[in-house]
């Protein structure tokens, strides 16, 4: 099954989310503890692939726009 870059960037930033409200629970009296962290950093690698994958549907979509000008 062949997902587009628009759904898989969702999917990311969905997860990225999902991520950030685990590390946001588990912070009981500090955020500086060890699951936290670890949460946080998924998340933030998650919202990274979000961010490219938009990207690259956007310069695909500008890549077959130009295309079809030429033709």
């Amino acid at each position: 099954m062949k997902l587009s870059p628009l759904v898989l960037g969702f999917l990311f930033m969905g997860l990225g989310i999902f991520f950030t409200s685990l590390a946001v629970r588990n912070a009981d009296e500090t955020i500086w503890n060890t699951t936290s962290m670890i949460f946080m950093l998924l998340a933030t690698m998650e919202f990274v692939y979000a961010i490219r994958f938009f990207i690259f549907r956007f310069k695909v979509k500008q890549l077959k726009k130009k295309q079809n000008k030429k033709t």
